[in-house]
């Protein structure tokens, strides 16, 4: 599976995480809000319109008592 982590710029407000939920993860057409991310497998960036993007394909496992997104 290929995913998108962009910076949450919108973080802190109505429905998009707190302060601390830094990163969005996009899988597809679903976006998770997390506080941290680890890559365990090559990433690149993309150009996405006028956002930029890190990429990396794998498979995702979330630790949610922490919120990282952890991608193997």
């Amino acid at each position: 599976m290929k995913y998108r982590i962009r910076f949450n710029k919108s973080r802190g407000q109505p429905g998009r995480g707190t302060l601390d939920h830094v990163w969005r993860l996009f899988e597809g057409d679903k976006e998770y809000l997390v506080k941290h991310v680890k890559i365990n497998v090559p990433s690149y960036s993309e150009r996405e319109g006028e956002d930029w993007n890190m990429c990396c394909e794998g498979t995702l496992r979330l630790d949610r008592e922490t919120s990282t997104a952890i991608i193997e």
